[in-house]
């Protein structure tokens, strides 16, 4: 009979690590465009998201728009500076549409916190929300 208690409470464990596998991820900080609040080699938790939850001030982590993939680590960390249905900051964006009153419901307009060693939205314009893999919850 204890047997059957150990696998049973196996099963469950093994459940809840797959749902947490599925809501949150780890990744590993390269560069350094997010100094000082992330450090190159900082590993951060990541809670899978919706653009919808994705805020003004939030960091989030997105795959790297081509063409700059080539040798690049796949993900980035920026901050969220404007999210869909936000006025567009084309006075710190000038390469974003002056035409664009509000950011594009599929579009987000992210920021380095070190925005001298930083790709973001100052060189890429828009990025696709639909590369969000999710926001930062705290470095580990």
């Amino acid at each position: 009979m204890m047997w059957l208690a150990g696998g049973l409470a196996l099963t469950a464990l093994a459940g809840t690590v797959a749902v947490l596998r599925r809501c949150y991820i780890v990744v590993r900080v390269h560069g350094t465009s997010m100094t000082p609040t992330l450090r190159d080699g900082d590993r951060v938790l990541v809670r899978r998201v919706q653009l919808a939850r994705v805020g003004p001030g939030d960091m989030v982590v997105i795959k790297m728009p081509p063409p700059h993939t080539h040798g690049a680590p796949p993900w980035l960390v920026k901050r969220a500076v404007a999210v869909p249905g936000d006025p567009v900051p084309t006075d710190r964006f000038p390469i974003l549409p002056a035409t664009d009153r509000a950011v594009p419901p599929d579009r987000l307009v992210l920021l380095g916190d070190n925005p001298t060693a930083s790709y973001d939205s100052r060189l890429n314009g828009y990025f696709a929300a639909d590369k969000v893999l999710g926001v930062v919850v705290r470095t580990l």
